[in-house]
């Protein structure tokens, strides 16, 4: 599965999720859609617009995780996410 890390890039950034979407133009529950990671795709124009205004790459904002049992399980995602904010502070 591909999970989106706006979050992570944001704090380290030190921008709010507002802050973005008056710098690329994106609508906010667009860029909340993403930052929850409830996407289903994104378009590369959005993606560039983004990393643009992060100065970031790409690879900075998506990870890829290996499904581990074929299932499109978001308590999983969640749990990945609260080990890795544990990591970081």
């Amino acid at each position: 599965m591909i999970n989106i890390r706006l979050d992570y890039v944001l704090l380290d950034k030190r921008m709010k999720l507002k802050e973005l979407a008056e710098a690329t133009g994106i609508a906010l529950n667009n860029l909340s859609v993403l930052k929850t990671n409830k996407a289903r795709a994104i378009r590369f124009s959005t993606l560039e617009s983004i990393c643009k205004a992060l100065n970031c790459t790409p690879g900075e904002l998506l990870e890829y995780i290996p499904d581990e049992s074929n299932e499109n399980n978001t308590e999983n995602i969640h749990e990945r996410r609260v080990k890795n904010e544990n990591e970081i502070t």
